[in-house]
This record gives C-alpha cells, sequence and structure tokens, in this order.
C-alpha cells in the first residue's frame, strides 16, 4: 500500500472533480465508440517482470506464434497492468506488448495496456520494488563507464549528502557506497523511465482506465468517488500526473481511492478508509455490491475487470459476475497460478495455464 498522508487523498479527490467539471468541454471532442465490441477478449493480470509466464499466457490465448508474432487474429488484449517489478525480465515483456500493439491491428486485433500503479513508481523513481535484475536488464557494455562519469559529474553533491550522516567519511568511502547503491543498469533505468523516455512516453500514453463493449477494465479498481468523474476526464488527469511525474501527496497516482491503488471493491482498505474518514459529510458506500452498482452505472458498464490484489486461489468472478479479479499471483514471486480471462459476448471463461521451467 501507499504511505500517503490521508489529507493528501482527500485534496486529490477535490481535486479531481473539480477538474472534471472544468475539463467537460474535452468530451465534446472526444470520439465515442461506436463500433461493436470485440467477438473476444483475453484479459491479463499482474506479470510482474515473469517473462517466461507471460509467454505461456499468449500461448495458451493463442495470441502469438512459435516467434512471438501476433497470431490472435481480430481478438483484443487487455493487459492490467503491474508488468514491472518483483522479477528481473519486464523489459521484456514490455517489448513483446509493444511489438504485438504494432502487429495486432493488421489482423483487425487490439492491444491495450492499462496503467498500473508500478509503472507509475518507476516512472516517479518509487523504486522500492525493482530488483538488482531487472536493473541488469537495462544495462549495455558500456554501463560501468557511464556511471563513473555520472559519479564524476555530481561528485560534490553526492560527498555532501553522504557526510551530512556521516562527517567522517573519505572521499573513497563515498565512492565506494554510492557505487554499491548504484546498480549496473540503474542509470539506464532511470533514463528510459523518465517521462521524456522510451518507457516513461510508452506508460504516460497507456489509459488508468478503459471500457471496452460493456467492460472496464482498471488495475486497482473504481472508487464511488472517482465514479463521478468521466472517463476522459480521469484518463487525462492521470496522463497529466504522469507527465509530470507528480509524486506528491495529493497525486492521483498515489490517491488510495484512486484507480491504480484502490482496494476497496474486494475487501477491507485501510488505507482508502483513512481518506474517506476525514472527507467532511461523506457517507462511504454501504458495501462492496452497493459501491460495484453505482460505478458501473455511472460508467453505463455491465462488469469490470481488476488485478493489484492478488488472488492465489486464482481467477475470481463475484458479484454476480460483475467484478473479476483476474491478479492470481502470475509472477514466480508470488507463485500463483499462471492464468488469463476470455471475455466472449458476456460469457467470462477462466483459463489456467501449466507453469513452464524455468
Amino acid at each position: 500500500m501507499c504511505d500517503n498522508d490521508s489529507m493528501g487523498g482527500i485534496a486529490s479527490v477535490r481535486a479531481i472533480v473539480r477538474g472534471a467539471f472544468a475539463a467537460l468541454a474535452l468530451l465534446a471532442a472526444a470520439t465515442v465508440q461506436a463500433a461493436a465490441p470485440p467477438a473476444r477478449i483475453v484479459a491479463v493480470g499482474d506479470l510482474h517482470g515473469d517473462y517466461s509466464a507471460w509467454l505461456d499466457i499468449a500461448r495458451d490465448a493463442r495470441l502469438i506464434d512459435a516467434k512471438g508474432h501476433w497470431a490472435g487474429g481480430a481478438t483484443t488484449l487487455v493487459q492490467l497492468g503491474d508488468v514491472t517489478d518483483r522479477e528481473p525480465d519486464s523489459l521484456k515483456i514490455i517489448h513483446s506488448l509493444q511489438q504485438l500493439a504494432k502487429e495486432a491491428p493488421r489482423s483487425r486485433g487490439k492491444v491495450v495496456v492499462v496503467l498500473g500503479n508500478h509503472e507509475a513508481m518507476n516512472l516517479v523513481g518509487d523504486l522500492r520494488y525493482t530488483t538488482a535484475g531487472e536493473f541488469a536488464s537495462y544495462a549495455d557494455a558500456q554501463s560501468a563507464e557511464r556511471r563513473e562519469r555520472v559519479f564524476q559529474m555530481n561528485q560534490a553533491k553526492i560527498e555532501a549528502s553522504y557526510r551530512a550522516k556521516n562527517p567522517a567519511m573519505t572521499a573513497a568511502a563515498v565512492h565506494d557506497a554510492w557505487i554499491a547503491a548504484t546498480p549496473i543498469g540503474w542509470i539506464e533505468h532511470h533514463n528510459a523511465w523518465a517521462p521524456s523516455g522510451e518507457l516513461g512516453q510508452w506508460a504516460v500514453h497507456n489509459p488508468a482506465v478503459v471500457k471496452i463493449g460493456g467492460t472496464l477494465f482498471v488495475h486497482g479498481g473504481l472508487s464511488a468517488e472517482y465514479a463521478a468523474i468521466p472517463l476522459a476526464v480521469l484518463n487525462n488527469n492521470v496522463r497529466k500526473a504522469m507527465a509530470a511525474a507528480d509524486d506528491s501527496n495529493n497525486s492521483v497516482l498515489y490517491d488510495p481511492l484512486g484507480p491504480l491503488w484502490y482496494r476497496g471493491l474486494v475487501g477491507a482498505d485501510p488505507e482508502a478508509a483513512k481518506v474517506r474518514a476525514m472527507i467532511p459529510q461523506r457517507i462511504p458506500p454501504a458495501n462492496i455490491d452497493d459501491e460495484l452498482t453505482k460505478v458501473l452505472a455511472a460508467y453505463g458498464a455491465k462488469r469490470m475487470v481488476i488485478g493489484h490484489t492478488p488472488s492465489l486461489a486464482g481467477i475470481r468472478i463475484t458479484n454476480g459476475g460483475r467484478l473479476a479479479r483476474i491478479d492470481t499471483g502470475i509472477s514466480r514471486f508470488y507463485g500463483g497460478p499462471v492464468s488469463w480471462l476470455e471475455i466472449a459476448g458476456d460469457r467470462l471463461i477462466p483459463h489456467t495455464v501449466t507453469r513452464s521451467a524455468p
């Protein structure tokens, strides 16, 4: 969970609601999806750097051929974010998704990657779950030299920072400590995930929420508070926060009630409860089913598909088929079942895949 100050969450909700009314003019220019929904949707939950599991899913769902190219025909693939962190191969997964996004339209297919909280964390430099192995996947033959050059360019500031904690540190000790704290590939990762970097730009343009036919797809969940905001406005607000790398207390990227972090549709959400308790005259939803009903009605949707909160027992379809939880701890980090959800018309069909050997 995020460690935000509760008042920051309140400010975020209020600011976004105000922004919704101010930005309603955007909706006039927005294109309304008039086309019929795809006959087949494949939804994939949090992958957290497990490229092998991603390949297992993509093959089982008939999305790729033997060489990893799009074979899904007119299928729409929706991946619910949190591709990054935990395991070392998120970059391979991202490059695969980027490639498939280019190839799928040739067969009338489509690839949509929804923004997850871990992509937002990588962009703003919150790397608490990024492993040395993941940093290493960004390295090249010049990484060690590049790291040393960055140290030399910033030596005075780095030494001042270390000596503020330990005035007795020698220049050599500071150098060694900084090198140890800056894994090979860290600089390349930082550059790639900057808002203007290759992966930063990719993440900035991934929607926080997407509606396809009668189904809403969102990483964490949609709270009743956010359901007052039109989807076009909500996605625009998230996109602006990503472009600005906004990690402030009132940022939508860290709001416990926001689409990247909200867990209240799954069960008790202490962080969201703290925010709601501080909102004057706010009466929270009576229960999960009541909140889900209100959110779906606000967007004219039949169901919502979410990730973010692992269900190690497998995909869970609850609330009369109106909520599907598809984060099953797919990554080896969690050890949950490798799974994917198929949506064909109004049928929700969970699939479980045999995990390949490492």
